[in-house]
């Protein structure tokens, strides 16, 4: 425990740096700004900053993207209050209760217990966080390259049961990133595979490109698509406090938000959005008066967004310590710790001490700064939502070519994220979740080199995927993360189903249908 905070002290020595002070608050402004603005969200966002990030060193882009990460978690609620607008998915339960408060005229309330319940939130959760990654991290340096593998496979196939309404849609986008990820040399025989002759896909396609591709141009042609839609007129902004009452009322919703956060996010592929309904879920359950949700009830907006920013926190755990995404935004954030040549994983913590406590520590400083940023200037960020989204878009549309274009100077860049954009812009059209998609272009590398390695171990044998514990034990999970959607459903449809009792009736008679219970 001593060694512990030993190292969270040498971290605040980096994270209070003035060049890293300052890249917490920029972070954390433009989360903020991003986090309001409707449909970017976090993901979004850091595709867009990845660029710049690569130009920062590893300390200093992973505290601006973690602060970038955070800062739309705050953000997302203003506009779910104000206008039942939500800034990016995991606020959209806070706009059941947050959009009733403010035509309640407590919008001020909602907005301060909002931006509390966050802080609070995130908070003990970054000291959950300080605590669970180092023992985490010790136990996973004993894995070798078959444990490696399954836990890989592990995550994939989570994200992949997890993300989206259908099974089969996210399996093909976790196959499509997988599919990106091979193309390029083979590292082992030096062989061009997938190229078709370009001699620009000879190094692979680029991460960068393909995540700028996949979310910020297909997001733009999503919101052009939707210009036509509905937007809720927003309500007036009175003073941002919150009262003594308001506070004890929410006080255990808070901290039970930011337990059930905190959790769902350790877990691979759950994610915030799945967190925050949890969470209101609940609510509503342990509530005297459930009936109060829905119509304006504070403890309706003080769970989901504890539960979003804990989410946000327990993401970075199997991230950091097991090198295994447990989000498409930590995905991101690995795919740029990987092109920063820092390998996250168990040995992270020995070989670049600097880079993970400084992180750990920023996150405290900029949870701060958080704080007072959405307090007081939360009538200033709504005001970019006067911006018209004709102006708007262009705008989001060229930051985001024109980072492509800088990472290495290349037109037929511009080409390969202009021809994903236009293919993630169909997979989303019909259903098809991005997020397995991004972690397969991800892990696919690693994954296939510790597959090679198993099997150079093995002598080319299978059976070393079984015979080890752990191993065996991962791809078992795996299986049934696969499994768990079909069997959930199927239980399901077995509590529910209407059965018939023709024993009860006469014959002829027309017999009663009735629900089984079991």
């Amino acid at each position: 425990m001593l060694e512990i905070w030993q190292h969270l002290l040498f971290g605040l020595q980096i994270a209070l740096e003035p060049r890293h002070l300052a890249l917490a608050f920029l972070g954390a402004l433009l989360g903020t700004v991003v986090g309001v603005l409707p449909g970017i969200g976090p993901v979004g966002g850091i595709a867009l900053l990845l660029p710049v990030a690569f130009t920062l060193g590893p300390t200093g882009a992973m505290i601006m993207l973690t602060a970038l990460y955070y800062g739309t978690m705050y953000g997302g609620s203003t506009t779910s209050i104000l206008m039942n607008v939500p800034g990016e998915a995991s606020s959209v339960v806070t706009a059941f209760d947050g959009y009733a408060m403010a035509q309640q005229g407590r919008a001020g309330p909602a907005l301060a217990v909002a931006a509390v319940a966050s802080f609070i939130a995130g908070t003990l959760s970054i000291v959950a966080l300080t605590l669970f990654s180092p023992p985490l991290a010790g136990w996973a340096v004993r894995f070798g390259p078959p444990e490696y593998f399954a836990l890989m496979v592990f995550g994939l196939s989570a994200v992949s049961s997890l993300a989206g309404e259908s099974l089969v849609k996210a399996l093909i986008a976790m196959g499509l990133g997988l599919m990106l990820a091979t193309v390029g040399t083979d590292l082992v025989t030096g062989v061009p595979r997938y190229t078709f002759n370009v001699p620009y896909l000879l190094d692979g396609v680029d991460f960068v490109i393909a995540v700028i591709g996949l979310f910020a141009v297909s997001e733009v042609l999503v919101a052009v698509e939707e210009l036509a839609g509905e937007v809720r007129p927003r309500v007036a902004l009175q003073r941002v406090w919150l009262s003594v009452r308001d506070l004890a009322e929410s006080w255990w919703a808070i901290l039970r938000g930011t337990v059930v956060g905190f959790y769902i996010g350790i877990l691979p592929a759950a994610g915030a959005t799945i967190a925050s309904f949890l969470a209101y879920s609940l609510e509503k359950q342990v509530a005297r008066d459930p009936h109060r949700f829905g119509r304006g009830d504070i403890r309706g907006v003080a769970a989901p967004e504890a539960a979003n920013n804990a989410a946000a926190v327990g993401n970075m755990i199997p991230m950091l310590t097991l090198g295994i995404p447990g989000s498409s935004t930590t995905a991101l954030m690995l795919g740029a710790l990987l092109v920063l040549n820092v390998i996250p994983g168990p040995r992270l913590f020995q070989q670049h001490p600097d880079v993970i406590w400084g992180l750990v520590a920023s996150m405290y400083v900029s949870n701060l700064i958080l704080l007072v940023l959405n307090l007081p200037l939360v009538g200033l960020f709504v005001r970019i939502l006067d911006i018209p989204p004709r102006v708007l878009l262009p705008v989001i549309l060229a930051v985001a070519l024109v980072g492509t274009y800088a990472v290495n100077s290349s037109a037929f860049d511009l080409l390969t994220t202009a021809v994903l954009g236009l293919l993630a812009y169909y997979l989303r059209r019909n259903g098809y979740p991005l997020g397995p998609a991004v972690l397969g272009l991800v892990l696919g590398d690693l994954m296939e080199q510790n597959l090679r390695r198993s099997l150079i171990m093995s002598d080319g044998s299978l059976a070393i995927f079984v015979t080890r514990p752990v191993t065996a034990a991962f791809l078992l999970l795996s299986a049934l993360s696969l499994a768990a959607p079909a069997l959930v459903r199927g239980w399901r449809r077995f509590r529910t189903a209407d059965v018939v009792c023709p024993a009860r009736h006469a014959p002829g008679a027309r017999p009663r249908r009735g629900r089984l219970r079991v």
